[in-house]
């Protein structure tokens, strides 16, 4: 009877071992797989600590709002230990070599900016879309090919910039459901129309899209009723549409560096435009603003007018019109000395 009871104690103890030791193999299988060290089972808690207490110091308050900002520091990707910070409304991420923006962004619903410029980022994630209480992304300066059409779901978006991304060249149809979209910056890129989901945009008042391979412009321009200022210096542009003189609310308008050849006389009527720039085209008529009048003798101030700027579109038009009522009056007497 004794031998009976002591066996039944060494079996229930060796169970107990063996359940042990199976357990600890697994768990360690599970810790290999993650990447960690065989035998030291809280290696990648301790890590995550010290990544997220290493994050906890970026942390910065501006205004009320926290704000996450890392610069010229070395961030490839970021660490999951990430969403614990989920609080942060701003993130200010620069220089750091970040190559994607996380898949687990929509876990920052607080977020309002999110600025991650001058970085090597490849592509927006389809979860960017989840962000509705996004107000401002700032892309500019790294190397996006492709805009997702789940953008549009940043219903709240009213600055986006995405400037000197290289090879950016479409956006997606989607785009003109951002209804709040104000500011948006598109130079240095490659487009080579402008993007009919654009001139939808009810909200839209400032379009940078310069140093693009723009040729032409959409004949319904003026559709962009809210739009003040419009840059298009350093593109491909023959000809402009003469309903641009229809943009009531336009008060800038940069054309320089492009290849037109002549500005529509209607552009003459366009009281709103406070400042233009026709420098560097290879316009038909040379025209030369007059030498400025001085008001005293003793004025010797510079001449400070823009030498292709409001007033010499209106001296331009003015020539241009001089010369088209010269050359139909040529016409007529012609066509009169032939009846003749």
């Amino acid at each position: 009877m004794v031998g009976v009871v002591a066996y039944g104690s060494v079996s229930s103890i060796k169970a107990l071992w063996e359940t042990r030791i199976k357990r600890s193999k697994e768990e360690e299988q599970k810790r290999t797989a993650r990447g960690g060290a065989p035998g030291r089972l809280s290696v990648g808690a301790w890590e995550d600590r010290a990544i997220l207490a290493r994050l906890k110091q970026k942390l910065q308050t501006e205004d009320g709002r926290l704000i996450l900002r890392i610069e010229q520091e070395e961030w490839k990707t970021l660490p999951g230990c990430l969403v614990q910070l989920s609080q942060v409304q701003e993130w200010q991420i620069h220089r750091t070599g970040l190559q994607k923006i996380p898949h687990f962004i929509p876990s920052f619903q607080n977020l309002l900016v999110l600025d991650l410029s001058r970085n090597s980022i490849t592509e927006i994630p389809k979860q960017i879309g989840e962000l509705t209480r996004l107000k401002e992304l700032l892309l500019s300066y790294n190397r996006i090919q492709f805009v997702p059409g789940e953008l549009g779901g940043c219903e709240s978006l009213e600055r986006l910039e995405l400037s000197m991304n290289r090879d950016l060249s479409e956006l997606p149809d989607q785009f003109r459901n951002l209804t709040r979209l104000q500011h948006l910056d598109l130079s240095m890129n490659c487009f080579s129309v402008l993007p009919d989901c654009l001139v939808a945009l009810p909200e839209l008042a400032w379009l940078d899209i310069g140093g693009n391979c723009l040729q032409h412009l959409p004949e319904d321009i003026h559709r962009m009723e809210k739009l003040h200022t419009l840059w298009l210096q350093r593109n491909e542009l023959e000809r402009l549409p003469d309903n641009i003189s229809r943009m009531a609310s336009l008060d800038t308008l940069v054309l320089s560096s492009n290849r037109l050849k002549d500005i529509p006389p209607l552009m003459e009527g366009m009281s709103n435009l406070r400042f233009v720039n026709f420098r560097d085209n290879p316009l038909i008529l040379d025209v030369t603003l007059p030498p400025k009048k001085r008001t005293t003798e003793d004025d010797e101030g510079e001449d400070d007018r823009e030498m292709f700027g409001r007033e010499f579109m209106q001296m331009y038009i003015q020539e241009s019109r001089k010369r088209a009522f010269a050359a139909l009056n040529m016409h007529r007497v012609n066509q009169t000395d032939e009846d003749s």
